[in-house]
């Protein structure tokens, strides 16, 4: 434990004068269930070992616990207590929040729930009827992360850019607060922090080409306090924040103002931390709007040019006001979509014989930084993935040492880039064990072909707006598709931050594995694309348990006590951005997965039994015949690329969460398909219409373009079964 920390919340615990009844202040299970969550509560937390008070567990965001209830020892004997099921079939990516023996989460469409944490039982839940088209404004899937907690309260951000503050107990709406403009493509996925009574969140929509902001609200009332904009609003700078006009000349200020659909990008759409005693809070910053540089930022001679701060960087700022203190740029000018924000967390550590406060993170770009959180200045970096768009990081400057060749807005040519716009390490919170002094890393490797897309134009009604071209697919050769499905790789890492380097790694089926949990009985748990949740030993990374769990497992787990009893807690269910938006093939050659949403709740002697696991079924693949001009076709597959393959999957070869398009019944009739996609019939499913960026012709192109796909892969299936005959 951090004794500076711990030191700090303890003397806030006296002056409350509430040492005598820790258990009440704490809010915990063995006594006190009208505990209330202040300064002191969140800033204690690494104290409390009963309950999961805040997003990472602690300020900090270790997601370290010391319970050891369960262990080395004993966890095989861990079983499943009970389990909920969910009536979101989507994506499952909320960390639980665990208070007083009750357990609360958020559910894919910004769904809230509470149970009560021993038996199961629903206390309440909350839905806040987000509308169904507003998933086309989501890159990756209706997910939520979570919630926080402060008072009586809690606090959620909806998926189309509302903040709302629940009474805890009842679920009652306390207050609700719009915190973007609903006619630009914001929305909120990640879990909220409050800090002094102040609820910070931001929002997402990079890829569409909104300007990035986080802001802070006033946790009683709603009011907003704060606003912090990433990058500099376009045109004349001089009338913005200083730290804005020196943003500013990182930038092609003429273009970033010249059309609203060029936002700029930088959106806060996740990690946060922060450090009490230094009273500063440090926010991951997004990609930029579009992508390419060469059209957010070009130079004179019209390819990419400038830093673009504070694109893909870690900046400090202060909780009370919004004021910039420092930042550290992992990517500049990134053109690769590799974000940072990613999860940060704090620690304090022995490097090169002094003692460091820390801020860590292993973001997009595939390299581990350990960064000095009081100033800013770089330690160290270094490769926890396999990467080309760099050879390494320079020690004196901290800046990367590109591969020219991946600079594709300088070059104009594509180039086969490693990490892909899924990063080395995507969302999924890692975890820090302070007794192995070991970041656990849900590392992944997915390289991508980035091709500039020549004339590119933003459309801020629909699509991603990117700047490359996302109309490749896969060639349906069999032999081929194996080849690539072998280049995707899922791992856990154990990562020695002084050292910088790798103790251990588990190989898992594939990427996309979930969040992390390191505990005080030397465990790490992480669930899997293989339908797995498990324990590894926290020193070497030997599997020591397992669980069927029937779905991916996506989400990070949380371990609490109820009574003296240890539990961990995980909710299960596949999706977000890799389950839509890659080839659905590569993605059932590694695991078939499918989506069974639950929470699902573990004991030492758990009995209870999940029901028997669903047959995993296809629709048959029997589409009409292929009779579109070639030239039609190569028109949808253009738009397909666009507009459709992000939810959709490249080549039109869905996955398990969303219709496999070459499946679709809707490809019989022109007039059916286009009252989806023209009419919007299914936008409460979250099928928005796209009359106004595609025209009906368009659309019937991309309907050929589909049809055409399914009779190719037709034809592979039927030559497949006659050879195994």
């Amino acid at each position: 434990m951090d004794l500076k920390r711990w030191t700090l919340g303890a003397a806030l615990l006296l002056s409350a004068g509430t040492l005598a009844n820790c258990s009440q202040i704490f809010g915990g299970a063995d006594g006190g269930e009208e505990g209330r969550i202040t300064s002191a509560v969140l800033v204690g937390a690494d104290g409390d070992s009963a309950n999961w008070v805040s997003h990472g567990r602690t300020y900090s965001e270790q997601r370290f616990s010391p319970l050891d209830g369960v262990n080395r020892e004993n966890v095989g004997q861990l079983g499943l207590a009970w389990y909920a099921d969910m009536d979101t079939g989507r994506g499952q990516e909320a960390t639980p929040l665990v208070i007083d023996g009750k357990l609360y989460l958020t559910t894919a469409w910004s769904k809230v729930k509470a149970f009560d944490a021993t038996t199961g039982a629903k206390l309440w839940e909350y839905d806040p009827q987000v509308p169904g088209e507003t998933a086309v404004k989501a890159c990756c899937d209706v997910v939520n992360r979570g919630l926080a907690a402060w008072g009586d309260k809690l606090f959620f951000g909806t998926l189309d850019g509302r903040l709302i503050a629940l009474d805890r107990e009842t679920g009652k709406v306390a207050w609700e607060k719009v915190t973007v403009d609903q006619s630009k493509s914001y929305t909120i996925t990640g879990a909220p922090r409050v800090i002094d009574g102040k609820v910070i969140i931001g929002n997402g929509g990079a890829e569409f080409g909104v300007r990035g902001f986080v802001a802070a609200y006033d946790a009683g009332s709603g009011e907003q306090l704060w606003k912090f904009y990433t990058v500099p609003e376009g045109g004349d700078a001089k009338d913005q924040p200083a730290y804005l006009q020196k943003a500013a000349e990182t930038w092609n200020m003429d273009v970033l103002g010249a059309n609203d659909a060029i936002g700029g990008g930088g959106t806060v759409w996740d990690s946060m931390a922060y450090d009490p005693e230094l009273d500063l809070l440090y926010i991951g910053v997004g990609n930029g709007s579009p992508w390419n540089r060469a059209y957010r930022s070009p130079g004179k001679d019209g390819t990419g040019e400038g830093d673009n701060l504070y694109l893909s960087s870690i900046v400090a700022i202060r909780p009370k006001t919004g004021e910039y203190v420092w930042h550290y740029q992992t990517t500049p000018g990134e053109t690769w979509d590799f974000t940072a924000t990613q999860h940060i967390m704090l620690a304090d550590m022995e490097i090169d014989g002094k003692p460091r406060k820390v801020l860590m993170q292993a973001p997009k770009n595939g390299f581990f930084y350990v960064i000095d959180r009081e100033t800013g200045k770089f330690i160290s970096a270094k490769p926890y993935v396999g990467l080309n768009w760099a050879t390494g990081v320079d020690p004196k400057t901290g800046r990367p040492i590109e591969n020219p060749e991946t600079r594709i807005d300088k070059t104009g040519k594509p180039a086969l880039v490693l990490p892909g716009p899924l990063g080395g390490h995507n969302w999924h919170p890692m975890a820090y064990s302070p007794t192995e002094n070991l970041v656990y890393i849900p590392a992944f490797e997915a390289g991508m072909m980035y091709a500039p897309e020549a004339n590119w134009k933003p459309d801020r009604a629909r699509g991603f707006n990117v700047g490359f071209s996302l109309a490749g697919e896969l060639p349906s050769d069999g032999g081929f598709r194996k080849e690539v499905a072998g280049t995707l790789k899922g791992r856990l890492v154990a990562w020695d931050p002084v050292a910088q380097k790798a103790r251990w790694t588990v190989e898992h089926p594939g990427p996309w594995n979930g969040g992390l949990l390191a505990t005080g009985g030397g465990l790490v748990f992480q669930g899997t694309t293989g339908s797995e949740f498990n324990a590894y030993d926290a020193a070497n990374g030997k599997k020591l348990w397992s669980f069927a769990a029937q779905t991916g497992v996506v989400a990070p787990p949380v371990t609490y006590t109820v009574n003296g009893e240890q539990y961990v807690a995980v909710l299960a269910g596949w999706g977000g951005a890799y389950a839509l938006s890659v080839d659905g093939d590569l993605i059932n050659r590694k695991a078939p997965v499918r989506n069974i949403s639950r929470l699902l709740v573990f004991k030492i002697g758990g009995t209870a039994k999940l029901p028997p696991e669903p047959a995993l079924a296809d629709l048959p693949l029997d589409p009409p015949p292929s009779t579109a001009a070639p030239e039609v076709i190569a028109v949808g597959q253009t738009k397909y690329g666009r507009y459709c393959a992000v939810c959709h999957a490249p080549g039109a070869v869905g996955s398990t969460v969303l219709p496999d398009l070459r499946r679709a019944g809707s490809l019989e009739s022109a007039a059916a398909w286009s009252a989806v996609v023209h009419d919007g019939v299914l936008k409460n499913n979250g099928m928005a219409s796209f009359k106004g960026s595609l025209s009906k012709t368009e659309i019937e192109a991309i309907r050929a373009y589909v049809i055409s796909r399914a009779n190719a892969d037709k034809a592979i299936e039927a030559g497949r079964k006659v050879a195994r005959r």
